[in-house]
């Protein structure tokens, strides 16, 4: 390897400006399957765990204003932050359930995590089954918590569409038995509440929905299923008016699924619409048309993934961790 080889293999493993944080370095295994891949994922990229001594972390999100991270850990009841500077912090106590007696189950806490065109946090609750929203005063305004007048599930995840409706989707996780709870609403589903409020259920026959985020275009919508019969990315058609159709296999997980529930999870896609999404053991890329690019193997947990710091550090929540991985794609959202 010549000398100009190793400088810009030194700079390329250095933080992004402004970053003094470096964390543990963790081997990691990439498996490249088609060309598109490798202007996708550097030779040198390696998982670095910036966190952990956690229970289950879910929800990444940056927020780009201040560059800090937010996630959340679901059976501990709270939102944490992280920063380069700083580290990790308390962000959000009984950040999914309010109540004043013990929750009789073990997700009682946030999952998914965003922010709205205002810069509040907008975030999934299981406990309180419902989606709230951070404001400045501390206090937590109801987005949705009812369809057809049943209580929703326990959301799990959530993303803003341009116009400003939110898109989440419901399975029962979070409800102290699950798929066999008694206060369970009648379907597992994926609704939307639109800027007035109104909640619409778009999508009813998904055994169980997870991860969800659209194509740059907004013309397809994505949603994951960990249902055991059939893990899978799902596609939709995004019609003029907001609801979707033509649901399909967009691809199937069935070979990293693993039991109880443990498919494919939280995703986020990049600005050519490359699906980058968590599974059990690592990451899986896939194109726009389908077609696996390849796989990033950690041999850990994954739930869920966001793009930050400068739209090409991918963050990644993961049992008891978070780490971030350095890529040469950008966040659609960058």
């Amino acid at each position: 390897m010549n000398v100009l080889r190793v400088v810009a293999l030194v700079i390329w493993l250095l933080p992004p400006s402004g970053s003094s944080y470096a964390g543990e370095m963790i081997e990691t295994k990439i498996v490249r399957l088609d060309p598109r891949f490798n202007p996708l994922v550097p030779p040198e990229a390696t998982l670095e765990k910036i966190a952990d001594g956690f229970t289950w972390v879910e929800g990444p999100v940056w927020n780009k204003q201040e560059s800090y991270l937010l996630f959340s850990d679901i059976p501990a009841n709270a939102v944490y932050k992280w920063t380069a500077v700083d580290g990790i912090s308390l962000f959000l106590k009984n950040s999914g359930y309010s109540g004043a007696v013990p929750f009789d189950g073990k997700e009682p806490g946030s999952n998914g995590l965003t922010f709205d065109a205002t810069g509040r946090l907008v975030f999934c609750r299981h406990g309180d089954r419902q989606i709230g929203r951070l404001e400045a005063d501390g206090t937590v305004t109801t987005v949705a918590d009812r369809y057809d007048g049943h209580r929703i599930n326990s959301p799990n995840d959530l993303v803003f569409k341009s116009n400003g409706d939110l898109y989440f989707t419901d399975p029962p996780f979070g409800l102290p038995r699950l798929f066999e709870d008694p206060e369970k609403a009648p379907v597992q589903g994926v609704y939307r509440v639109a800027t007035d409020g109104t909640v619409t259920r778009l999508i009813a026959d998904i055994g169980a929905p997870n991860g969800i985020a659209f194509s740059p275009d907004e013309k397809t919508l994505y949603v994951s299923d960990v249902d055991p019969k059939r893990p899978a990315w799902l596609a939709y058609d995004v019609n003029p008016d907001g609801t979707v159709t033509h649901g399909r296999v967009f691809f199937d997980a069935a070979r990293w699924r693993k039991d109880p529930f443990f498919g494919p999870d939280g995703f986020k896609v990049d600005r050519q619409g490359n699906l980058f999404g968590a599974r059990p053991g690592g990451l899986t890329v896939i194109a726009p048309d389908g077609t696996l690019l390849g796989t990033i193997e950690t041999g850990r947990p994954t739930s869920n993934v966001a793009w930050g710091e400068d739209g090409r550090t991918l963050f990644i929540t993961g049992g008891d961790a978070v780490y971030r991985l350095r890529l040469t794609t950008t966040g659609a959202e960058y």
